[in-house]
Order: structure tokens, then C-alpha cells, then sequence
């Protein structure tokens, strides 16, 4: 009989694959600093200053004609950095229609000037925040009957909204993927009469991109945006991430029949207001700069849009203020409430005028069932798909803590068996980063499949690492300390 290491078990394993789904948002915060030439009062340059992308809000806007209010912008950092030449080198954005400010690059000591200026609120450094199925307004009780197995029946309050038509969503986001059905325009007239937006071209994405259901795109990247993120997207309103994409679609988008993730979660997909027209401004590019996101917003208000949609993770002064604009001029806004508190029961973006939609867990998953060889079972959650559930065994190896590494496993012999990670620890919502290099070692050396600890099994940014090619099957900590206990069992039986 073969020895088995420490990290290897004489259990075999079946796998038979059904259906899993969810949905999970997140956020979080961090400051960007960098460095940028200044221009001196004679306009030539100083370089290896530590320059800061900060926010300045002045209040409600004194002008009706916006250049007026650029032009006073100007003005007001020239006066400290010495020259116009420098205030236009300087600034990033000019916010100028939901309320009069600037983003620009400034020093420490330039900011505390600006702040002892007359007309000035208030001097903010600029803030990072990150972006936070078909079965969504089913389970919000907003039904529109649409499918054949669907027994709710329509919801009388999407009739009443006319499903959303002649209304302009505006989503700050990562951008759109104009290709998707749930932006096709079949069916749809001309915008309404009051949008007054544009479609800015860029790479991968030209101006007939937008179209009669998608009649707007703005994208954002200036100082405040991380360089080597732009290195790796679109500069233009295409979205690279997907986050965008989903939620424009999750807002406004059409209903589109048998849909699934590759037969996963069939079924039809649609927006709260699927005939509504949508608007969309790339703010983020992997994070979210907020002196872009309040961009997006002054545009968005200028633009013509009916409601703005934001599911962005802040708690941010400046952000708040930005949205407060658009609603003192009628133009709600939702934002998310994101996932982490502070504590039970509480949700970011709590700003009295927001609409502050919270996440939960939907009323459905998709299981996998683990089957050992003496015919225990444990029931999972994974996006596995195939045709048929497993057919044939496989053996179990088992890592355990500081073993469980991909360097570590990268060393072992893996192919055509299933690697088993045991990694106890604090009660995190998320499987570990290094779970991802884990997984596309074991697929790289011809492993079967990837099961790993993890806390939150409602958590799936880990169960789609490899889509359909690999099985990647969470189990909660209680059940993999059981199946880590079964295996030592059998391991002492073989000494």
C-alpha cells in the first residue's frame, strides 16, 4: 500500500457537480500620492515636489454662465501657485454644474492656503474607493412575469412606472459593455428631448457604440487616476472589469431571455427599469478616484439624467456633498450600502438625501456535493459546470496551514488528484488572495480540483477563479475541520 505525506490522506473523492450562484459587493478606501512637475511663477519647472490631488468645494456656483465659473477656478489657484500657466497645469476637474469647486494638484502647504482663501468651504485630499444575477428584482418582489416558470405575478408598481421608459439612468462606474443585450436599442426611439450628453470616443469604443437604449458614455482620466491602471484598461468608456457592466444592466437593462453562466443560474435577466435609457461615466479604473467620481456627477447633472446610480463604497465628506447637488436639483440618487458596517446592521453612503440600498443574500444556491469514498457527503457551493455529475474518484491530498501555498504545492505531485486547503484563522469574509495562484497551480499541473476554508461560503469572488474549467468548492471552517479530521483518521491507519 502507498505512504501517504502529511499533506496527503488515503480518502478519494467524488464530485458531482449542481448549481450554484450569489452575489458580492465590496469596498474600500486608501489615499493616492504622487509626483508631477510644478510650474514656478516664471513658468518654468520645479520637479520632486510631492503633489496631492485635493478637492476644493466652494459652495453653491455664483454663475449661471459655467465658463464664468471656470474662469473663477482659474483665478483662485493662480492667486496662490503664481500664474495662470501653473493654475491650468494644476487642475484636474472643474466642477461646475451640481456645485462650483476643483480637484487639483496641490502641495500640503498650497492646500492650507487655498483653505484661508475667501469663498472657500473646504480643502479635502482626494480619496480611492472601490466598486461594491437574474434572480434580483424577482426576489425584491419586483416581478414582471417574463418568465415561463416564474409563479409571481407581474408587479402592478413597474406597470405604473412604465417600466422605467422616458427616464435616463446615470451610473458612475467602470464603464460599459455596449456589445451586451442588455444594451441592445431594438425597439426604442430617440433620446429624450432634454438629454444633452455626449459619447466620447476612446480606444475600443467610438462614438456609434452608444445608441438609441445606450445614448450616453463619459469616461475620466486625469492626474487623480493611477497611472499603471490606465496601463491595463480601456482610455475610454469600455469596461474592463465588468463591475460597470453589471450594474448598468442590474439599473436599466433590457430583458433578455434564457440567459446563465454557462448553464448556470438560467433564466431571463433585466434592470428594475428595463426600458429606461442609460448614461454612463468611467470613473473607476480598478478603484474610484472621487475627484472623478464628482466629475461623473456634474456632468451627469448637466447631461440630463433622471436618477443616478452609484455603487460605490464611501464615506467620503466630499462624495456626499457631490451627490447633495444633484438631488437639490431633483435627481435622486442611490448609492451601495456596502459590506462591512462598521458593525452589524449599518451601511455606508447613510447620507439623509441618498437612497442607500444595502446587500443581502439571495434566496438561492447552487450545490455541489463532495462524496468520500466510505460514501459520506458534504454539501458545498460551486460555479463548476458539467455535463454530468463526477463519474470516478479521485484522490484527496490535504495542506494544511502554512502548506497550503502555491510554491509549496507547485512541489508536490497534484495531477488528477484534488487538492484539499486548511487554513484556520480569524472569520474573514473572503478566501485568502493567494487561494487564486493556488487554484491556477493546481490547473496548471493537472489537479482536479481545489478545495479550500473559508468563512463566508455567500462570498463568491473565489468560486469563479476558473469559471468551467476547474472545480474550486469552498467549504465553512466546521465542515473542513470534519473532513481534515476523517482524512487524519485514515492517515493513522496507514502507520
Amino acid at each position: 500500500m502507498a505512504r501517504f505525506s502529511e499533506h496527503r490522506a488515503p480518502c478519494l473523492l467524488l464530485l458531482v457537480f449542481l448549481l450554484h450562484s450569489s452575489l458580492r459587493l465590496q469596498l474600500s478606501q486608501g489615499l493616492e500620492q504622487r509626483r508631477k512637475p510644478q510650474l514656478t511663477s516664471k513658468g518654468k519647472l520645479v520637479r520632486s515636489i510631492p503633489f496631492i490631488v485635493y478637492i476644493v468645494y466652494l459652495g453653491q456656483r455664483q454663475h449661471e454662465d459655467v465658463s464664468l465659473v471656470t474662469s473663477l477656478h482659474h483665478d483662485l489657484l493662480a492667486s496662490v501657485l503664481g500664474s495662470k500657466e501653473a493654475a491650468l497645469e494644476s487642475i484636474v476637474h472643474s466642477y461646475r454644474y451640481g456645485f462650483s469647486g476643483f480637484s487639483a494638484m496641490l502641495t500640503e502647504s498650497q492646500a492650507r492656503k487655498i483653505q484661508t482663501l475667501p469663498g472657500v468651504v473646504s480643502v479635502k485630499e482626494n480619496t480611492m474607493v472601490r466598486m461594491h444575477t437574474t434572480r434580483s428584482w424577482d426576489f425584491l418582489g419586483l416581478s414582471m412575469g417574463v418568465d415561463i416558470k416564474q409563479e409571481q405575478q407581474p408587479n402592478e408598481l413597474l406597470a405604473a412606472a412604465n417600466h422605467g421608459d422616458g427616464m435616463i439612468i446615470g451610473v458612475i462606474d467602470s464603464g460599459v459593455w455596449p456589445e451586451s443585450q442588455s444594451f441592445a436599442d431594438d425597439g426604442y426611439g430617440p433620446p429624450p428631448s432634454k438629454w444633452k450628453g455626449t459619447c466620447q470616443a476612446g480606444a475600443n469604443f467610438s462614438a456609434h457604440d452608444c445608441n438609441r437604449k445606450l445614448i450616453g458614455a463619459r469616461w475620466y482620466a486625469g492626474a487623480d487616476i493611477d497611472r499603471r491602471s490606465l496601463q491595463s484598461d480601456f482610455l475610454s468608456a469600455r469596461d474592463s472589469h465588468g463591475h460597470g457592466t453589471h450594474t448598468a444592466s442590474t439599473a436599466g437593462g433590457n430583458v433578455v431571455h434564457n440567459t446563465s453562466f454557462f448553464g448556470l443560474a438560467a433564466g431571463t435577466a433585466r434592470g428594475g427599469a428595463p426600458r429606461a435609457r442609460i448614461a454612463v461615466y468611467k470613473a473607476c479604473w480598478g478603484s474610484c478616484s472621487i475627484a472623478s467620481v464628482l466629475k461623473g456627477i456634474d456632468h451627469a447633472i448637466h447631461d440630463g439624467v433622471d436618477v443616478l446610480s452609484l455603487s460605490l463604497g464611501s464615506t467620503n465628506e466630499m462624495a456626499a456633498l457631490g451627490t447633495l447637488g444633484a438631488v437639490a436639483r431633483g435627481i435622486p440618487v442611490i448609492m451601495a450600502g456596502g459590506n462591512d458596517g462598521p458593525t452589524e446592521e449599518t451601511v455606508e453612503n447613510s447620507s439623509p438625501w441618498l437612497l442607500t440600498v444595502a446587500a443581502t443574500t439571495v434566496d438561492r444556491s447552487f450545490l455541489t456535493v463532495i462524496t468520500l469514498g466510505d460514501n459520506r457527503q458534504f454539501v458545498a457551493q460551486s460555479m463548476y459546470v458539467a455535463d454530468k455529475g463526477g463519474d470516478e474518484f479521485s484522490e484527496l491530498l490535504y495542506y494544511f496551514k502554512d502548506r497550503c501555498d502555491p510554491d509549496y504545492i507547485n512541489s508536490t505531485d497534484i495531477h488528477g488528484k484534488v487538492v484539499f486547503c486548511y487554513t484556520p484563522g480569524p472569520g474573514s469574509v473572503s478566501a485568502p488572495p493567494k487561494y487564486a495562484d493556488i487554484a491556477a497551480t493546481v490547473q496548471r499541473n493537472g489537479g482536479k480540483g481545489f478545495i479550500f476554508s473559508q468563512n463566508n461560503l455567500d462570498s463568491l469572488d473565489l468560486y469563479a477563479i476558473k469559471g468551467p474549467a476547474l472545480p474550486c468548492v469552498p467549504l465553512d471552517f466546521k465542515t473542513s475541520y470534519q473532513l481534515l479530521i476523517i482524512m487524519a483518521v485514515a492517515l493513522a491507519s496507514q502507520k
